[in-house]
C-alpha cells in the first residue's frame, strides 16, 4: 500500500543532508539515510570522552576533538586522527559499567575499555601544534546504556518524554541550508571566510526554506513511508563558542560568533545566540530517513 500524500503545509522543503555524531564532539558522519529511533537518528552520541571524574568532554574544553572522524560500519565503530593508528571497536563489545555526568545529568554507561582509553588520552594530550602538553589529564570513552531513559527538558517539550543518548539535551537538530547561506553572506560582506554547516552539527539540513523559517515551524511532516515521521520544534539552539572551531584544523577565532552576536540574540532564551531548532521525535520511530525526502509544516507564530 502506497504512503497517503503529505497534508499541504504553509511550507515545503526537502532533506539535503543528514549527519549522525557517534561520539559526542567528534566529527560527524554523513550519511544518504539513518534509522529514527526514540533518541534520534540511530547512533547518534551514542559514545562520549569523559575526564577522570567521568564528567563528558568537548570541543569546548578539547578542540582537538573536532579532528576525531568516525567511521559506521556494518558492526564496527572505527575512529581515526592525525598522527594515530585507527582504533576498532565492535558495535557490539561488552564493557564495563560507569556512571558518568553530561551537563546536569548523571547517567549510568559502559567503560570502552583501557585501549580506548590510552587512544583518546594520548590524542588529546597533544597541543594544537602537536607537541606533548605538560601534565595531561587522562580520558576514557564511555558508551550511552540504552536501558536508561534521559529526557530532554519537560519545560520546552510541552511535557513530551523526549529521549536522548549524550546529545546536549534534544534529540535531533534542524537548520536550513538558507539559514547558513544567509550567515556566509554576512562573513564575506565582512572580510571572512565562509564556513560549512558541519560547524553547527545538524542532524537534519533542510532545503527549500527561507533563512531561520526553521525557527517558526509547527509539527514538522516527513514522507517516510507509510507512516509519515513527525518531528516538532520545541527550542532554539543556543550557541556556544564551538562554532568558531574549524572543523579541518580544530583552531578557533571570533568571527563566527562575533557575527551571529550582530543578529540572531533570541528573546525566547534570555537573550542567548541561537542558530538551528532543537526538535524532538512525536512519530515514525522504527522509519528510514533519506537524503531527498519531503518535509511540510506550518508556520507557528504563538
Amino acid at each position: 500500500m502506497n504512503a497517503s500524500p503529505l497534508p499541504v503545509g504553509d511550507v515545503s522543503a526537502m532533506i539535503a543532508r543528514l549527519f549522525v555524531y557517534p561520539v559526542k564532539s567528534c566529527a560527524g558522519v554523513e550519511l544518504q539515510q539513518a534509522l529514527l529511533t526514540e533518541t534520534g537518528l540511530a547512533l547518534d552520541r551514542a559514545w562520549m570522552v569523559v575526564d577522570a571524574r567521568g564528567e563528558f568532554v568537548t570541543q569546548r574544553e578539547r578542540s582537538r576533538l573536532a579532528l576525531v572522524r568516525p567511521q559506521l560500519k556494518t558492526k564496527e565503530l572505527v575512529l581515526r586522527a592525525p598522527g594515530m593508528l585507527a582504533l576498532h571497536m565492535a558495535l557490539d563489545a561488552v564493557a564495563q559499567p560507569a556512571m558518568v555526568k553530561v551537563w546536569d545529568d548523571v547517567v549510568p554507561a559502559y567503560d570502552m575499555g583501557d585501549v580506548a582509553a590510552q587512544w583518546f588520552t594520548d590524542f588529546l594530550s597533544l597541543s594544537e601544534d602537536g607537541t606533548p602538553a605538560p601534565n595531561a589529564a587522562r580520558y576514557r570513552l564511555v558508551r550511552f546504556d540504552p536501558q536508561h531513559r534521559r529526557l530532554s527538558s519537560l519545560k520546552w517539550t510541552g511535557g513530551v518524554q523526549a529521549l536522548n543518548q549524550f546529545s546536549d539535551g534534544y534529540p535531533v537538530l534542524v537548520i536550513s541550508e538558507a539559514s547558513l547561506a544567509f550567515l556566509n553572506d554576512k562573513l564575506i560582506a565582512a572580510g571572512h571566510g565562509a564556513v560549512g554547516i558541519e560547524r553547527f552539527r545538524p542532524n537534519l539540513v533542510l532545503s527549500g526554506l527561507q533563512a531561520h523559517d526553521e525557527d517558526r515551524l509547527a509539527l514538522m511532516r516527513i514522507d517516510a513511508g507509510e507512516v509519515p515521521v513527525l518531528l516538532k520544534p520545541v527550542k532554539p539552539c543556543p550557541r556556544c563558542p564551538i562554532p568558531n572551531i574549524d572543523p579541518v584544523t580544530a583552531l578557533s577565532s571570533p568571527e563566527v560568533s562575533d557575527t551571529l552576536q550582530t543578529y540572531r540574540q533570541d528573546a525566547r532564551v534570555a537573550g542567548a545566540v541561537t542558530f538551528g531548532m532543537n526538535v524532538i521525535v512525536v512519530g515514525g520511530v522504527g522509519a528510514v530517513l533519506r537524503v531527498g525526502q519531503a518535509l511540510s509544516a506550518d508556520f507557528d507564530f504563538g
